[in-house]
């Protein structure tokens, strides 16, 4: 276990969570942020690339288990990521919809935001998020993250809007 809430646990992603975190990477409402649902072997990519983090960074994405089902309802983490070329440490999620509106992803991400700022002692934490993405720029500021700047982010050969939020301790 990485962190604990009143409602979650966050732990590292094993490849046996595969089932669970394919169901979320594969809904295409879900995923419209990133502009598709995976695959197969995208999902177990993302896996792979996340495992391989823990052990270069300290720390990724974090599978959210709900503590009342013990089910794995989504992932949020802190992720070491770029833009316009410069290093950020960011913080992301990403929920199965049945467990959206529930206050589960800010409850997740302010209980990283809390780690990465105070533990691990990062001095300013990230939130890269598309303009149409209402829903994360408003989980960010509640986080008290504030709009840094916008920028173009290049995913899957295409120039992506993006507005970075960020907030320091």
């Amino acid at each position: 276990m990485i962190l604990e809430t009143p409602r979650l646990i966050l732990r590292k992603i094993s490849t046996g969570d595969y089932q669970g975190i394919s169901r979320i990477l594969q809904d295409a409402e879900v995923m419209y942020a990133w502009g598709h649902a995976f695959s197969d072997q995208e999902v177990t990519a993302w896996i792979n690339e996340n495992i391989m983090r823990y052990e270069r960074d300290g720390y990724s994405y974090w599978a959210v288990i709900e503590k009342s089902s013990g089910q794995l309802i989504g992932v949020c983490g802190i992720i070491a990521e770029s833009a316009d070329n410069e290093d950020y440490v960011g913080i992301g999620y990403i929920f199965n919809k049945a467990f959206w509106h529930q206050g589960l992803a800010f409850e997740s991400a302010n209980a990283c935001k809390s780690y990465a700022l105070h533990t691990l002692k990062i001095p300013e934490l990230t939130a890269q998020i598309i303009p149409e993405n209402f829903s994360s720029r408003n989980l960010a500021e509640k986080l008290d993250m504030s709009v840094m700047k916008q920028f173009n982010r290049l995913y899957r050969g295409k120039l992506v809007p993006h507005i970075l939020y960020g907030c320091s301790k």
